[in-house]
């Protein structure tokens, strides 16, 4: 059985900071691309930060550059995202996943969670 479990989301005002974390289990992160994508009701996901599985390296969307960042514990089989600056564009669900492919993980994810709420708001 694998499976993804989001925690962290809240109420934030703008220009705050929230730490969102995932916990796996099932499988190893170490053998996927992981990272995050968020999505609103009746809209389509959004990529937010992948790592990917064959270079390792962080890739996030323009809308979260220089203000999210993703960190990884694979002996807790973790991960987690570290948002400051928040506006309220960023008021969404949350979601952690897991994908052959980064270019996969924001569209068709293999696994993912059940997503944790960020509301930023005054």
């Amino acid at each position: 059985q694998e499976q993804m479990v989001e925690s962290g989301g809240g109420l934030v005002q703008p220009g705050g900071s929230l730490r969102l974390s995932c916990a796996g289990s099932g499988f190893r992160f170490d053998d996927y691309s992981i990272g995050w994508f968020r999505q609103a009701p009746g809209k389509t996901r959004e990529a937010v930060v992948c790592i990917s599985s064959d270079d390792r390296l962080a890739y996030y969307g323009d809308a979260v550059k220089d203000r999210f960042s993703i960190w990884v514990d694979a002996a807790k089989n973790s991960l987690g995202l570290h948002m400051k600056d928040l506006k309220a564009d960023d008021t969404t669900v949350y979601y952690c996943a897991a994908d052959q492919s980064c270019r996969i993980l924001a569209s068709e994810p293999t696994f993912w969670g059940q997503g944790t709420q960020v509301t930023v708001s005054a």
